[in-house]
């Protein structure tokens, strides 16, 4: 069960971050993920109101807040990225986001088995590679994007660490309360910066696409939190950019040379190995 609903998940965020990059190139990154971030709560409280979910208390879902605030600072740097630079080489390298757990879970006194120093390699490897543009002998430059792509790998990371200490009792409270915190926060980052909240009308359908399959997919990371180890589900959500790269691709016509195919496919498979348990 938890591998299904990771994998589902993963396959979602895919299509939402490809729709909300999108989204990104027509319109400021703040009104995009307020306003699809705050279509997809509304959808979520319905839900969970006519489901009758118990409230579970704001004890214990403070780490699904902060994970929240951590998913929105990602999904900020993570839409720019798209926006400004190539799909195929943000999205994978934006996937190591399971080194973050991994690094709480040293923390605690877990080291890395041999699996997993081999996928921090990998991972190493494929975002030089994927981010390194050359530029004639000796010489290159780091690919647009990919210092945004980065910090939405470390916030993504910090998600899974909150979502899975808050998804104990409800996975659908713990993702309201994430998205409720995402939204309150960059609604104050609007203000603070004078940025419209606004969104032309023709761009509403595919703010809503993105808000509620991106809360969806979401409620099924958190829930498949609470079915299994948050390593196997990590290592499956963290296939994401296969959607991505999909879309890109067919949606496009987003070509990558072999050499950065190959970096791409370093990242996804280094995260997968790092994020196994």
């Amino acid at each position: 069960m938890a591998a299904l609903l990771a994998l589902c998940g993963g396959l979602m965020w895919g299509v939402g971050d490809f729709f909300g990059g999108l989204a990104s190139r027509r319109l400021s990154v703040i009104p995009v993920v307020v306003i699809s971030q705050a279509i997809g709560l509304t959808g979520l409280v319905l839900w969970v109101l006519v489901a009758g979910d118990p409230f579970p208390g704001m004890l214990q879902l403070l780490p699904a807040a902060a994970a929240g605030i951590a998913v929105l600072v990602g999904l900020a740097a993570f839409y720019r990225g798209l926006a400004i630079g190539a799909m195929g080489i943000v999205a994978p390298i934006s996937a190591v986001g399971p080194i973050v757990p991994l690094a709480v879970d040293a923390a605690h006194g877990t080291t890395p088995i041999a699996l997993q120093w081999t996928g921090i390699a990998l991972i190493v490897l494929g975002i030089a590679t994927l981010s390194w543009e050359p530029a004639g002998i000796g010489r290159g430059r780091i690919a647009a994007g990919t210092g945004l792509a980065l910090i939405a790998a470390a916030t993504f990371g910090l998600f899974f660490v909150g979502i899975d200490a808050g998804a104990d009792e409800s996975g659908a409270w713990a993702v309201i309360a994430a998205r409720g915190a995402a939204v309150s926060v960059g609604a104050l980052a609007a203000a603070v910066t004078s940025t419209s909240l606004r969104a032309p009308q023709t761009l509403l359908p595919m703010l809503a696409l993105v808000g509620l399959v991106d809360t969806a997919a979401n409620v099924l990371v958190a829930t498949a939190t609470t079915y299994g180890s948050v390593g196997i589900v990590a290592v499956l959500s963290a296939l994401y950019p296969l959607s991505t790269i999909v879309l890109a691709r067919v949606v496009l016509g987003e070509r990558l040379p072999g050499r950065r195919r190959a970096g791409a496919a370093l990242a996804i498979v280094g995260a997968a190995l790092v994020a196994a348990s």
